[in-house]
């Protein structure tokens, strides 16, 4: 039996389904409501290791789990790289056929479909950081209440032992000590739930090598650390830093014709946690000695925004060598040997 091509167009909560053979001839047209069981059905039908293209779009993980386990070998299509929206006519239908003629011509742009227990860390280190933003946000709104009343904490952080201490003297009409009691309860729970998420996403990694290596990087702590883990995944599927450094979004726009050469900001594409941590990372401590000399001196031709990109470049430099080698030999101290 040959094998068969399909393109499945995925939706919250209907899909539609497109068959066709290595000739390009349509064998099925199929919707479906989303079902394990539905989805199976219609996989069946293909045959046996069919090629399957699907977008990564809203709630792909299931559908993936599901073709693999039927025996697809499933390609994952980067939404960015397909340029749908420039079309005159765009429905369910001519996705799917434009994918089905993009895989056999082997030019899907295609996303990295990673384990399922990489996929759940993920779901850890991802739900820390919307707890942490949505907490800030809390924050935010406690500042901008005292500020009402002409309040200012005699701390620069009112979430300190003095700074708490501080807002427990305060009284406050009533309308403004409710708010100020529920916000400052609110962040209790949010500071308890991120806690938790700490000790599960630290009990993960505690025994990955790399997770271990790249702690040793100035600026780098288990937060972040995990963060690189999580998000990077299989460093091997990199050929090098420079790979990963243009993945995190982390290199300018090129634009090349005949001689002319321009290069623009940076491309802000891929994981935006690895390119915060990144920029994070030297935010402070700007990475260590030789990071934050080559910062410095970026810093004065170029600017410091600039010289802040190119120092999380440097920084996700040493990640890569971290977690591929399991140590970073460059911060061994000098006339290190073994």
């Amino acid at each position: 039996m040959e094998r068969q091509y399909v393109a499945i167009d995925l939706h919250a909560k209907r899909s539609l389904i497109v068959r066709e053979n290595q000739a390009g001839e349509e064998l099925g047209v199929t919707r479906i409501d989303n079902d394990p069981m539905a989805l199976a059905a219609v996989l069946a039908e293909a045959g046996p290791e069919p090629e399957v293209a699907i977008e990564a779009t809203y709630g792909w993980y299931w559908a993936v789990d599901v073709l693999q386990a039927e025996g697809a070998n499933v390609h994952l299509v980067h939404p960015f790289g397909l340029n749908w929206e420039d079309r005159r006519v765009k429905n369910d239908y001519k996705d799917c056929k434009d994918l089905l003629q993009r895989m056999r011509l082997d030019k899907l742009p295609e996303a990295w479909i990673a384990p399922v227990e990489l996929r759940e860390l993920r779901e850890m280190i991802r739900y820390r950081a919307k707890l942490v933003a949505l907490r800030t946000g809390l924050k935010a709104q406690t500042k901008a209440l005292l500020a009402k009343l002409g309040l200012h904490s005699p701390t620069s952080d009112i979430w300190c032992i003095a700074g708490k201490a501080w807002l427990d003297s305060l009284v406050l009409p009533k309308a403004y000590a409710t708010r100020l009691d529920s916000l400052r309860d609110l962040v209790g729970a949010y500071d308890r739930e991120i806690g938790i998420m700490e000790r599960l996403i630290h009990q993960e990694l505690r025994d990955h090598p790399g997770y271990q290596a790249i702690q040793a990087i100035d600026g780098v702590g288990p937060t972040l650390g995990a963060i690189f883990v999580a998000e990077i995944g299989d460093i091997s599927r990199f050929p090098g830093p420079t790979q990963l450094c243009s993945w995190a979004g982390l290199t300018p726009r090129h634009r090349e014709s005949d001689t002319k050469v321009r290069r623009g900001r940076v491309t802000k594409q891929g994981s935006k946690l690895v390119r915060w941590a990144a920029i994070e990372g030297v935010a402070h401590m700007h990475g260590g000695p030789k990071i934050k000399a080559d910062y410095v001196r970026i810093a004065k031709a170029r600017g410091r925004n600039v010289a802040r990109v190119a120092a999380a470049r440097k920084l996700l430099t040493l990640v890569f060598y971290g977690l591929r080698d399991g140590e970073i030999r460059c911060l061994a101290p000098a006339g290190a040997t073994g």
